[in-house]
């Protein structure tokens, strides 16, 4: 099953959770609906090298897809059916979504 790490206030986002909800091979989490997902969400953020490009931008990397081998993604199109449209992840300094 992929992890996909999202927020309702983030429009990417929002469209991913839209699209993947039902779907058994994807668990979606929240990282604002509770503190432990949050909680979650940064531990692997700090502490993963997938992530330096989106830390050195100012970016938060939500939407993120974490694979069942652990591999790390910030591209929605490759888990959806069709393509959508999706701008930067979304940044600290509002430049992103």
């Amino acid at each position: 099953m992929t992890k996909v790490y999202v927020t309702a206030t983030c429009p990417d986002c929002s469209e991913v959770k839209a699209r993947l909800s039902g779907n058994p091979d994807f668990e979606i989490i929240d990282i604002c609906s509770h503190m432990r997902n949050l909680k979650e969400f940064l531990r692997l953020r700090d502490s993963s090298p997938a992530f330096d490009s989106v830390r050195a931008c100012g970016s938060i990397g939500i939407p993120c897809f974490i694979e069942e081998d652990g591999r790390i993604s910030f591209e929605a199109e490759k888990f959806l059916a069709e393509e959508i449209s999706t701008g930067a992840s979304c940044s600290l300094d509002g430049k992103g979504c």
